[in-house]
């Protein structure tokens, strides 16, 4: 994990626009916009649907379950506390092809990651924030 200390110089602003996708974790969902006129789910949030133009727009929990798109293994410590390695990845979520979040791969060595490999989402609560993390699925095991 990421040392606590370091991501509390990193946390997001909660307003109204991503209260739900920052603080979901308390109760262990993962909460993204979704159009209440489509369904299309998008992430990160605007304020009209990109698909049908409306202005309806709603949190919705999804499954937390995705698959690895893409990830980088990075080595450079980029400040004090940040441990190495760690994964950064493009996990895209079951619901929607495109629905893709950034995020990093934890309870994985970094030997074992891969695109395709399916993974859950996990929270690591810091101060306001419950920050969505992924990790290696049971079900893909």
């Amino acid at each position: 994990m990421i040392e606590t200390s370091m991501i509390r110089n990193h946390l997001p602003v909660i307003d109204k626009d991503n209260f739900e996708f920052w603080t979901g974790g308390a109760s262990g969902k993962l909460f993204i916009t979704q159009c209440q006129n489509c369904k299309l789910y998008i992430h990160p949030h605007a304020d009209i649907c990109r698909r049908c133009r409306s202005r309806d727009l709603a949190p919705a929990p999804v499954s937390g379950r995705g698959t690895v798109s893409t990830y980088t293994i990075n080595y450079q410590r980029w400040e004090p506390g940040l441990e190495t390695p760690y994964i950064v990845a493009i996990v895209t979520l079951e619901e929607q092809p495109g629905l893709n979040l950034t995020t990093n791969i934890v309870n994985c060595a970094p030997e074992y990651v891969r695109i395709g490999m399916p993974v859950t989402v996990m929270f690591e609560h810091v101060e306001d924030v419950w920050l969505p993390l992924f990790e290696p699925s049971s079900e893909g095991a």
